[in-house]
């Protein structure tokens, strides 16, 4: 039986980050997911993934990250990459929430670095108030750069429940990356790949009997 919904935030509730990273390397004349594929190499133990594990600080990730995008051909700093994680609420995932949360209990599972305003790392004062309401809504919030680990790490996914009181089978999981969803499926997770908000609701409706019809 479904008792929790478990939510990634940005791609899923926010606009993507790989948007802004895709329009950042259009400006500066960059291949095409450079970025991400950046991030893709060592992803256990690359400059990312220590810092969204707070192993490493901002300083140290703006230079290690320059030094990873170098080798790879452009070199790019890390802070110019964390301006950009910062995406924009869809309002009616937002809302899919809320209703979830009226008859599941609703936790978020974010990997986020120390950097902006609150889980969602929003940038501007504005934004931070409104990130700051929706996590309000949640029942759990599990953030990487305060656990010290992150997804993909099957012990991101135990603790939630752990902490939720539920199976990993009693949970739903949704999330805009595949290498994120593995783990929470071996585990006995149902999962959703995030592609567009309309495909998510509709699944997310399927799996928890709620009409997710939503109009902006």
């Amino acid at each position: 039986m479904l008792k929790a919904v478990l939510w990634d935030f940005g791609g899923v509730l926010t606009s993507s980050p790989f948007e802004a990273f895709n329009r950042f390397e259009q400006e500066q004349g960059l291949p095409e997911n450079f970025l991400r594929g950046i991030n893709a190499v060592n992803p256990q133990r690359n400059a990312w993934a220590q810092f969204e594990s707070s192993s490493i600080d901002a300083e140290t990730f703006d230079a290690a990250f320059e030094k990873e995008s170098a080798a790879a051909g452009y070199p790019v700093p890390g802070k110019a990459v964390l301006a950009l994680l910062s995406g924009t609420l869809r309002p009616r995932m937002v809302t899919a929430l809320k209703l979830c949360a009226t008859r599941y209990q609703v936790a978020c599972l974010t990997n986020n670095v120390r950097t902006g305003s609150g889980p969602g790392m929003a940038g501007s004062t504005d934004k931070a108030a409104a990130v700051k309401e929706v996590m309000a809504l949640f029942d759990l919030v599990l953030e990487s750069s305060k656990e010290g680990i992150r997804k993909p790490d099957p012990a991101f996914y135990t603790l939630a429940c752990t902490k939720l009181e539920i199976a990993p089978e009693q949970a739903v999981f949704l999330d805009d990356l595949g290498i994120n969803l593995k783990p929470a499926r071996a585990l006995g997770m149902q999962t959703i790949k995030v592609i567009n908000e309309d495909q998510a609701l509709l699944e997310l409706a399927e799996i928890t009997g709620l009409d997710l019809t939503i109009q902006t």
